[in-house]
């Protein structure tokens, strides 16, 4: 479930991003509409930290190192 929801929230966070170069190239910088999707896209990300510390502290998910032991 927990990996479920980190990809719909990077999936989001991705999808909130192209759509900020979107309107930038469309609307030369002069609209609001950028704006939004890039605070979406900030929303996202803190909401994908939270997700990710709160999975962490509960033991839902666990680290681990990069190399082997």
């Amino acid at each position: 479930m927990i990996k479920a929801l980190v990809l719909l929230l990077l999936a989001g966070i991705i999808l909130s991003l192209f759509s900020g170069l979107f309107f930038l190239n469309q609307d030369q910088g002069g609209s609001r509409r950028m704006v939004r999707a890039l605070t979406v896209r900030i929303t996202l990300s803190v909401i994908l930290f939270l997700v990710l510390i709160f999975a962490w502290f509960n033991g839902l998910i666990q680290p681990h190192g990069l190399g082997p032991n």
